[in-house]
């Protein structure tokens, strides 16, 4: 994969992530779980290095983004 460099990640809470897989189906799941929570580019496809074994898919995550409603742990009682 290219390397990752200031213009990915302008400024704080900003996420690059890598993913390196054995099969498509499960980068695609791990994606979706990081969706479910921040919000996430969008992924089309999974790239293959030349004589490596699975697939390497790349993603970007906004950490400022707040968590998903249904996905945050219950307020504690005051």
């Amino acid at each position: 994969m290219d390397a990752i460099n200031e213009v990915h990640v302008p400024e704080p809470g900003l996420v690059v992530v890598d993913v390196a897989a054995a099969d498509d189906e499960t980068a695609f799941a791990f994606h979706t779980a990081l969706a479910a929570r921040w919000a996430t580019t969008s992924v089309e496809r999974t790239t293959r290095d030349p004589g490596q074994p699975g697939v390497r898919l790349r993603c970007y995550l906004d950490l400022r983004q707040p968590l998903d409603a249904s996905a945050q742990a219950p307020a504690a009682p005051r």
